[in-house]
């Protein structure tokens, strides 16, 4: 979006078309509204807010419609108020702030207006169906309001329409989506956001308060977040990611989804270490954001809608022995166990442990996303949810519904002696060990048959 290119509100002209004010905010502020976004470098909305007509004021809300649904010991919680609070030194060491508020926005906004003479709000896009609908409510206070609302694309290279088939309809295939992907990469896509040539355009203010997580209702989590220290591993990433035992994947989820890391700064990196295996991971990620864009029912429903038709038996004790990591399928609980701990999950376990809820036990996905979406701090829905239906084979895949994991043999090939299962099932050998919930090869048989009926009904 173009900013309006008109004199400083600063000058003698616009102190003499205003009452006499007590703060620069008073003359007219324009509102950066971080959301997952959490980053003063190379940040889209900032950039083109510190470039437009009036000094910026950066805004972050605890919003209660997100946090009212969530554990008082949610552990992302903590990480954007850590985040945040590392923001607000930022600031303040260039002679600003972070106003953070509590609260929801349809009722934060109108208070915000009442405090300061907003004249626009600057943010980046939101592809999930509760931010969509929160902006479009936002959009249509603002403009009431006579506040422009100016929101730009940060979190992914390519977004909505720019990556689409010849008949403008978009794939629901990844491969030829990342032929195309890949082939419109080039340097303009992944250039930075000089914001730091723009700072002298914040809004000059004292020290703002900051909520304690108490206040909030929550309490600090004691869980270990991921550092940024990634580049080390992409050289060896094809090689070593998916194997569980060894420390070859990027732990990036996190950063990527809160925006504490740039995507445009991953794909340089990714680029510069010719890493294409972990590039084309941060394509599926665009891909799965691209698919719950155009098709927002898939974020709930079956993508594939006729597998809303699989009549599941969602058992709830077989449920519960899997959340729990007591399923007697070594590398199934040790993946669950390492999420119960840790908040995270190696990457190819995440697929087995998927394939074995939903097609070992024919539990409905959505319990399995619901549970991901509590225990992950990387979780974000549209990578999770594209996971899930992958694994269930409701979703974007070429590969029929009758791939179904085995979960020993995929031990044997990634775990092979048995280092991580042992790591997190230690009675795994002993006979304290959980015995098999299901035996393979009745389940395959059982889900084959199941799908087959519901798919051809």
């Amino acid at each position: 979006m173009n900013t309006r290119n008109s004199s400083s509100p600063l000058g003698a002209e616009g102190l003499n078309n205003r009452k006499t004010k007590s703060s620069l905010g008073d003359l007219g502020v324009n509102i950066l509204w971080l959301r997952r976004d959490l980053r003063l470098e190379d940040n889209a909305a900032l950039y083109h807010a510190l470039k437009s007509e009036y000094p910026v004021l950066p805004l972050f809300i605890f919003d209660k419609n997100i946090l009212d649904k969530l554990p008082v010991n949610d552990a992302r919680v903590t990480f954007i108020y850590q985040t945040l609070g590392d923001i607000k030194e930022e600031l303040q060491a260039k002679g600003s702030d972070l106003l953070i508020k509590y609260g929801t926005p349809e009722k934060i906004w109108p208070e915000i207006l009442k405090e300061y003479q907003v004249k626009e709000v600057y943010t980046n896009h939101d592809y999930e169906p509760y931010a969509r609908e929160r902006d479009d409510n936002m959009f249509e206070f603002l403009t009431s309001e006579k506040i422009a609302f100016k929101t730009y694309k940060d979190q992914v290279i390519f977004e909505k329409g720019e990556i689409l088939k010849a008949d403008k309809t978009p794939y629901t295939v990844f491969t030829p989506f990342y032929k195309q992907w890949n082939a419109k990469l080039n340097d303009f896509y992944i250039k930075p956001y000089p914001t730091k040539n723009y700072f002298k355009n914040l809004l000059p203010t004292k020290h703002l308060s900051l909520p304690s997580l108490k206040e909030m209702g929550f309490e600090k989590s004691k869980l270990d977040f991921p550092k940024m220290s990634y580049k080390t591993k992409l050289n060896n990433y094809a090689k070593e990611r998916d194997f569980p035992a060894l420390e070859g994947t990027t732990h990036v989820g996190l950063h990527l989804r809160f925006g504490t890391l740039s995507i445009r700064k991953a794909v340089s990196d990714a680029i510069e270490a010719k890493s294409n295996v972990w590039l084309s991971e941060l394509a599926w990620r665009e891909f799965y954001m691209m698919i719950l864009w155009h098709f927002p029912y898939a974020a709930f429903d079956s993508f594939k809608k006729q597998y809303d038709k699989i009549k599941w038996r969602n058992n709830e004790a077989e449920f519960k022995a899997w959340c729990e990591g007591n399923t007697g399928y070594p590398l199934v609980d040790a993946g669950m166990r390492q999420l119960n701990e840790t908040g995270w999950m190696h990457n190819r376990v995440r697929m087995v442990v998927a394939s074995f809820l939903s097609k070992h036990l024919l539990i409905d996905w959505r319990w399995g996303e619901a549970y991901f979406a509590d225990k992950l701090l990387d979780y974000e829905m549209a990578s999770n949810v594209g996971g899930w239906q992958w694994a269930a084979g409701s979703g974007n895949d070429a590969a029929p519904y009758f791939r179904v994991f085995n979960p020993e043999l995929q031990a044997k090939r990634f775990d092979s002696k048995f280092e991580y299962i042992k790591k997190w099932v230690p009675e795994f050998g002993t006979k304290k060990y959980a015995q098999p919930i299901v035996e393979h090869t009745f389940a395959r048989e059982r889900v084959l048959k199941v799908f087959k009926e519901a798919l051809n009904s």
